[in-house]
């Protein structure tokens, strides 16, 4: 199986692929993707990081799973390939949006691309799942690798706004340096916890983009 990741990554990431887990990892998903459907495509798995180099990232969402529906998942959490109807997380996502800047947001288009190639790294936990079986490819190597990505980040980069949503995510940013990063956290957007008075308000687009602006970088066109 070939994984094609950008280089800016590669050069932080070497020591990682190294490790007997990775490989591990790879042989597994190597099998997966051909005894059964898995999403997203083989060349999407990295496709967070293909975005979002390394060297541009100013945000990072943390998700948990791909979505597993047929089509759904393309690399980036949260997001659907373009002309697949959004999912609930993602439609309540958008309304908080729309409350938060007071501007109605273009929902037919639930590919988040762009934001990532404004360098928000769009990160699931685990980047790949079996068609139609949720948290499938859990515990097999992704939630290491990614433990990996974010520390890396929290160590080499200053002044990033990590988004934490939901329980899953406030546990996996335990590590993050609060000195030198914003978190900000909430519930998660799915229906569950959003209709609960967990998700919205939390404005979290308008504060990601002052504490950016404040840090002399340049804000998100969400």
């Amino acid at each position: 199986m070939k994984l094609t990741i950008h280089n800016s990554w590669k050069k932080v990431l070497n020591d990682e692929f190294n490790k007997p887990y990775f490989q591990d990892l790879v042989n597994f998903i190597s099998e997966e993707y051909e005894n059964s459907t898995c999403y997203p495509k083989q060349e999407h798995v990295f496709e967070a990081f293909n975005k979002a180099t390394f060297d541009k990232v100013k945000v990072v969402i943390i998700g948990q799973d791909p979505y597993h529906g047929e089509g759904q998942a393309n690399g980036l959490c949260f997001s659907v390939n373009n002309g697949i109807a959004n999912p609930p997380s993602l439609k309540n996502i958008f309304k908080e949006l729309d409350a938060d800047l007071g501007e109605t947001y273009n929902t037919e288009n639930g590919d988040l691309e762009k934001w990532a190639n404004q360098g928000v790294l769009l990160l699931n936990a685990v980047l790949t799942v079996r068609g139609g079986d949720a948290g499938s490819h859990q515990n097999k190597g992704w939630e290491s690798f990614t433990d990996a990505v974010i520390k890396i980040l929290s160590e080499e980069k200053d002044n990033l706004v990590f988004l934490l949503w939901g329980g899953y995510a406030k546990k996996k940013g335990r590590k993050i340096d609060t000195a030198k990063h914003l978190i900000l956290t909430s519930g998660h957007p799915s229906p569950l916890s959003a209709n609960r008075g967990f998700w919205f308000g939390n404005k979290h687009f308008t504060q990601t983009n002052n504490y950016l602006i404040k840090k002399g970088r340049s804000p998100i066109n969400w």
